[in-house]
């Protein structure tokens, strides 16, 4: 499998671990397994059926929870890094047998990089849920998660570039939503100033 498509299948699977943690490394779990998806070989073991067993087991008690209120907005705190974790391993997975300096370099960046900051952003919306609905609005953030996730996490396997870019276009959203709240921060200024 080429290089960069295979970087494009882990920044998708990635940026769908700050969705949710435990849908890719499921879903490349199966592709694994299927024969779909070649990974390196210190992590074989993810093609395995006590891995598959254990991300799916991990999945549901994930999804579960982001169902209780309050407890989501907790998650949200241990996620971050996490996600970030998962994310790096999960490109450092799939970068063929390479000098160990570069496969873990592309895979802090690009792998950590795309789940962390999509990981910010869905904090950042759950945030936004609780403090507008009290909480209750959370449900339908939290459906909204996991749908993504699954979503990204297929689309990266069997459609990367595809994948990519929703990704692209998700962290121009989070980069214009970020400037434009700084901007209104500007534009609001005290009584003192």
């Amino acid at each position: 499998m080429d290089t960069l498509l295979t970087i494009a299948i882990g920044i998708g699977l990635s940026a769908a671990c700050g969705f949710r943690i435990f849908v890719p490394p499921l879903v490349m779990s199966i592709a694994a397994l299927f024969g779909h998806l070649p990974l390196s070989q210190n992590f074989e073991w993810v093609g395995t059926y006590p891995a598959l067993e254990a991300f799916a087991v991990a999945t549901c008690v994930e999804i579960a929870a982001y169902y209780i209120p309050w407890v989501d907005n907790l998650l949200d705190t241990v996620s971050t890094p996490t996600a970030i974790a998962v994310g790096t391993s999960i490109v450092a997975a799939l970068i063929p047998n390479t000098d160990p300096l570069l496969q873990w370099t592309i895979a802090v960046i690009a792998g950590g990089g795309s789940a962390g900051l999509v990981q910010a952003f869905t904090a950042m919306t759950r945030l936004s849920s609780t403090a507008l609905t009290v909480g209750i609005g959370n449900a339908v953030v939290s459906t909204v998660e996991a749908a993504s996730s699954i979503i990204l996490s297929i689309l990266a396997i069997f459609m990367p570039i595809v994948a990519v870019g929703l990704v692209a276009a998700l962290l121009i959203l989070i980069v214009r939503k970020g400037w434009q709240s700084l901007a209104m921060k500007s534009l609001v200024k005290t009584p003192n100033e």
